[in-house]
């Protein structure tokens, strides 16, 4: 079976991460803010803070905003129900922007629409999570704009997105947004097995999250209450988490991030040889990418021709039946169980709802060959016309 995503590991990933299994340090030593550093080095950002999971760094983000149960919080509906929970676990209310079906990514265009109705109604978001689906950034010059304007604040998700650029610059700079966030799984650009972190150039946002992802205890003493009763003690000043990253995951993480570049180029490679291959078809269409985004093709989807949602079942039964894992990203957050006790309904974001009919995720990682990945595409087409034909 050939996956939609995988791991690259190699023998410096399993060295790196022997020989601090073998040190004095396995979880709060070195590594972890030695992977901070380097990656925050890498996207031209002041702090990072790495954190167990993307989704522990969304929810610290939120946090470090200030959101809670009286603010309302936008973000994509094609996306993982992480890029909403992050702000439900404040407590602050979630609403959805739709999405650009050419792209996958938040409309900006509805979001403007959006705001200036809020704007009227007296009910702006607090923050917006914008979701760079698939490894391409959305159009945050834009969103940017908007949040000046209308006075909210900005998460980026990126987890998609290592290694990608918008407008030349690295994704992660945090140019136009408070703070960005990572995820290091082991299907992402590159793995800390889980892991993730939170990049931001405000040392204030940087501080209380390295606070929050440790239970909220300090051990410095220019922040604790009274005396310090001897080098042992420490105080819990916030109510915090354990969502720290440890010192095995993060030397993995350094060792995957001297390969990011060869990763992404891999990654690029593969994308233009299946947009190559594609590039006549009628029936299967890659999303698009803006001349503005260098993408890190974290995911490589396609929009079929399908009549109905039992043909895109049947479509993705047959390819994994021929030894090819396709997926879907994403079922819109909006159509999921729980928030539809929150009183969304399908219908609400029809393009998102369109999008998700269409989409079909193929593999692509940097090992995948190029001979398999011809073989994928002839596989899609003698499939889908089957089905026309079946159909017809």
């Amino acid at each position: 079976m050939i996956p939609y995503g995988r791991q690259h590991i190699d023998d410096d990933d399993i060295s790196s991460v022997i020989k601090t299994l073998s040190s004095d340090w396995l979880t709060q030593g070195p590594k972890v803010p030695l992977f901070e550093q380097a990656l925050a080095a890498y996207c031209s950002v002041q702090h990072g803070v790495a954190v167990n999971s993307a989704t522990s760094a969304l929810h610290l983000a939120c946090l470090v905003l200030g959101i809670n149960e009286n603010d309302t919080v936008w973000t994509s509906p094609n996306s993982f129900v992480a890029s909403a929970n992050c702000a439900r676990y404040c407590g602050a209310t979630v609403d959805f922007v739709d999405i650009d079906i050419a792209t996958g990514n938040m409309c900006t265009i509805a979001l403007e629409e959006k705001l200036k109705l809020s704007q009227e109604m007296d009910c702006l978001p607090k923050a917006i999570i914008p979701v760079h689906f698939a490894g391409q950034s959305c159009d945050m010059e834009k969103i940017a704009e908007l949040a000046r304007q209308y006075n909210f604040k900005v998460i980026e998700d990126a987890s998609h997105a290592v290694g990608a650029k918008y407008k030349g610059k690295p994704v992660g700079s945090c140019e136009f947004s408070d703070i960005c966030v990572f995820s290091f799984h082991p299907v992402k650009i590159i793995t800390t097995l889980e892991g993730g972190m939170a990049m931001t150039n405000n040392i204030d946002f940087a501080n209380s999250m390295r606070l929050l992802r440790s239970h909220g205890v300090t051990n410095d003493p220019s922040q604790m209450q009274g005396d310090s009763h001897g080098m042992w003690y420490y105080q819990q000043i916030e109510l915090g988490f354990n969502y720290r990253m440890n010192d095995v995951e993060a030397a993995l993480g350094l060792s995957q991030l001297i390969k990011l570049n060869d990763f992404i180029t891999q990654r690029q490679c593969i994308a233009k040889r299946y947009q190559d291959l594609l590039k006549d078809s009628i029936d299967v269409v890659p999303l698009s990418i803006s001349p503005d985004n260098y993408s890190s093709f974290h995911l490589f989807v396609v929009k079929v021709d399908v009549a109905t949602s039992e043909d895109k079942r049947h479509l993705v039964s047959l390819m994994r039946q021929s030894g090819i894992f396709a997926h879907v990203h994403y079922i819109p957050i909006h159509m999921q169980p729980y928030y539809q006790k929150l009183g969304f309904s399908q219908g609400d974001f029809p393009q998102a709802e369109c999008y998700y009919n269409q989409a079909i995720t193929l593999p692509i990682f940097p090992s995948l060959t190029m001979t398999s990945l011809d073989a994928i595409i002839q596989t899609l087409k003698r499939h889908l016309r089957t089905i026309k034909g079946a159909n017809s």
